[in-house]
């Protein structure tokens, strides 16, 4: 520090002429644009802006976020989509001009059975229902499933993680003990288990309603069983940050550990956060597909891309009509597909040992 000092004012004794001969102590006017002297400034970028700038200049990045948005549009406007395609995923059409009646009873006619100027994507064999439709909606279902499933889990997993970094001792000990608890079960197989006993209970409750009460049962388990992974990561993160400078500077001026713990540490951990939501959501989207399928989440006719693949394999109509199964089966896996890559894209854009260009 002396030697820097010595030498500030070593230069400020003495400065330097201009490059043209003016002398320092002299207004020389403004600076030109062209001067090699002068530097623009750096422009300053919050860690949402520089993600930003990275993201766009990935393709697969910007390829994987257009789906996104796409996907979600498409369960958003479903019914303005199947108002405009004159079908609705509820009603059904057995006619003898719809489904077969002799050869295959129920599979529908080849005028039927795939997309058409009526039927976009044709319609469902046993029923005759219209297959756009129920995408469509069923999209809906799956995706309000797994947002809110990880939003439970995001809050739940932030606020004890932080918690237990923070706070340490005891706190630390009783939260991680249950983090390696619910990290210990097999979670496929806990959450087939305890669906149908929630979906009992919830039954005579308001949440048990029509077809809220398996949306609901599926939000509260996958929530409450997802957060314990991210709580760990966020530990980790608040050990270190719980002794920085500007922790310091909160607590000397007299703010409350809540203060400190919402105010400062939490937002300093919500990049983590914002990646590990990214790739939470199409794991929640895979996991009601999987339960819909296995005949414990959303049952008919509440569709949801799970409960089609349920339909599709149920009847063995897949045998006779692959098409059934392939619509819902490809819907499933472009939306996976593109939550994973804009998750990997939103991890290296908020990585701060990436390179900054």
């Amino acid at each position: 520090m002396t030697q820097l000092q010595s030498t500030a004012e070593a230069g400020a004794a003495s400065p330097s002429p201009a490059s043209d001969g003016t002398p320092a102590g002299r207004n020389s006017g403004p600076a030109r644009s062209g001067t090699s002297g002068s530097a623009a400034p750096a422009e300053a970028r919050s860690l949402l802006a520089t993600a930003w700038l990275r993201i766009r200049r990935s393709k697969i990045a910007l390829l994987s976020l257009c789906a996104v948005v796409a996907i979600m549009l498409f369960a958003i406007l479903a019914p303005a989509l199947s108002a405009l395609s004159g079908n609705d995923p509820f009603t059904s059409n057995t006619s003898p001009e719809v489904l077969d009646d002799f050869q295959t009873p129920g599979l529908p006619l080849p005028g039927y059975m795939y997309p058409s100027a009526q039927h976009w994507l044709g319609v469902e064999p046993g029923l005759g229902r219209d297959l756009f439709a129920r995408l469509a909606y069923g999209g809906q279902v799956s995706l309000t499933i797994a947002l809110l499933s990880t939003a439970v889990s995001v809050v739940l997993g932030t606020v004890l993680g932080a918690a237990a970094g923070y706070f340490g001792g005891k706190t630390d000990a009783i939260i991680s003990r249950i983090m390696d608890l619910f990290l210990a079960f097999p979670h496929l197989l806990l959450v087939l288990s305890l669906t149908p006993i929630l979906q009992s209970r919830l039954r005579d409750t308001p949440l048990g309603e029509g077809s809220f009460l398996p949306m609901a049962s599926l939000v509260i388990i996958l929530g409450f069983f997802g957060w314990a992974y991210l709580a760990r990561i966020v530990r980790g993160q608040v050990l270190s940050l719980r002794e920085r400078e500007f922790v310091e500077a909160a607590r000397s001026f007299g703010a409350s550990h809540i203060s400190v713990l919402f105010r400062q540490i939490i937002p300093n951990v919500m990049g983590v956060v914002l990646v590990y939501a990214t790739m939470l959501i199409p794991t929640n989207i895979s996991a009601e597909a999987a339960l819909s399928f296995f005949g414990v989440g959303v049952k008919d006719p509440t569709p949801s891309w799970g409960q089609m693949l349920n339909a599709a394999q149920s009847g063995n109509w897949y045998l006779s009509d692959p098409w059934f199964l392939a619509v819902p089966g490809a819907m499933l896996i472009v939306t996976v597909l593109a939550f994973n890559l804009l998750g990997d894209a939103v991890r290296d854009a908020l990585d701060p040992k990436a390179s900054r260009h």
